[in-house]
């Protein structure tokens, strides 16, 4: 089940896009590359192999408590499409009133989008500069303050003519403030650019980046790319961190969805380049094993997935935990995963709604308990249907 990567050098942009059939996201066109499993059906192998020794820095998210609240039953219902006519939505939060806050990665616009599907421009992130024409960067992940009600901070991840970089705004009524930086210097490409912001549940903000197109990035722990980091508020390194820096975890290829289960366990999705995609159980301090591996079994100094997808099943996004289980949104792979949490283990994938509305990019839990899953098919590698892009709501 493992393959060892070939080399540590740096890749190329033109060898960047040939890997994973043409990119980490899937081809343009849409179409998953081999015949997707049926829904509600396994599609994935449960890793085996050993992990790696945890660090236990005192303020460590991840609990050895059981973190299954509750085993998933029956499959996972799409009850509304929210809204229609989106651009190649990528990150999402909620506000407390059930309101969703949403960016539009190309068109750089910061929505907001409310359960009866009106939407209202929250403002335009000049400073985002996407390239385009397939391209994964420009506005990306969002998140709200855990203290929203009192801060109004709203914090983004975007990508620059320079860098990737982290910032928040303070949102004035239905107009949000000019970005203050937190965090750049994060590398940037055309490809690679990770995107995802998450607050734990101990009040510190989560960031997935990618390498950029530079496998040698992600195993540097002086660089920011190819890592989750783990940041104040404020953007400096959060207390505890093992390095002494942002750097919370490293050796990821390209980093796309963090989700907190009820224990308190951090979960990532992450792409493959031609073999595995992977959900891994983030440690802090581990060392994820790319680019000198790719999916599991690569000796106790790295830390093996929880499980793997071959790339044409998942080319994975977002990620949510909501009733025991990870729901994890697929590009290529065109569906939606379950993943079964037990304990400090992710088992029994299952895979729904295959090929029935394109390529799935975030996912997130409402205030009510559903799922909002947004669609990707406008993001210039999809076959957008009329309608697209959307949010839908799915009953867990």
């Amino acid at each position: 089940m493992r393959r060892l990567a070939a080399a540590t050098t740096a890749l190329g942009l033109a060898a960047a896009l040939a890997a994973c059939g043409g990119d980490d996201e899937g081809d343009a066109g849409g179409s998953p590359s081999s015949s997707p499993s049926s829904e509600g059906t396994s599609a994935a192998p449960d890793p085996s192999g050993s992990t790696s020794a945890e660090p236990t820095p005192s303020d460590e998210p991840s609990s050895e408590a059981p973190s299954s609240s509750a085993q998933p039953d029956g499959p996972p219902e799409v009850v509304s499409t929210v809204v229609t006519g989106l651009a190649a939505p990528w990150g999402l939060d909620f506000f407390a009133d059930g309101d969703a806050i949403v960016t539009e990665r190309d068109s750089r616009r910061v929505l907001r989008v409310s359960p009866d599907g009106e939407v209202t421009e929250l403002g335009v992130v000049e400073e985002a500069a996407p390239d385009g024409g397939g391209a994964e960067n420009g506005l990306l992940g969002v998140a709200l303050s855990p203290d929203f009600e009192q801060d109004r901070w709203v914090y983004l991840y975007l990508t620059t003519a320079t860098d990737n970089r982290v910032v928040r705004a303070r949102l004035d009524g239905d107009r949000l403030g000019e970005p203050e930086v937190l965090l750049d210097g994060i590398p940037n490409g055309f490809i690679h650019d990770g995107g995802r912001l998450e607050f734990g549940p101990d009040g510190l903000l989560y960031v997935s980046t990618g390498e950029s197109g530079e496998p040698s990035l992600a195993p540097d722990r002086d660089s920011l790319g190819g890592k989750v980091l783990r940041l104040t508020p404020e953007g400096d390194p959060a207390p505890g961190n093992p390095f002494d820096s942002p750097v919370f975890s490293y050796g990821h290829r390209n980093v796309q969805g963090l989700a907190f289960d009820d224990a308190g366990t951090l979960w990532s999705s992450e792409f493959g380049q031609d073999a595995f995609d992977e959900l891994n159980r983030i440690e802090a301090g581990g060392d994820y094993g790319w680019p000198a591996v790719e999916g599991e079994g690569g000796g106790p100094q790295y830390v093996d997935p929880q499980q793997v997808w071959p790339t044409s099943d998942a080319s994975p996004s977002g990620l949510a935990y909501a009733d025991g289980a990870l729901w994890m949104a697929a590009l290529q792979g065109e569906r939606l995963w379950r993943v079964t949490v037990d304990g400090r283990r992710a088992v029994d994938p299952e895979s729904f709604f295959v090929g029935k509305y394109g390529r799935m990019r975030t996912v997130a839990v409402a205030p009510d308990g559903t799922l909002w899953v947004t669609t990707s098919n406008r993001d210039g590698r999809g076959d957008p249907a009329d309608g697209d892009d959307r949010i839908l709501q799915v009953r867990p």
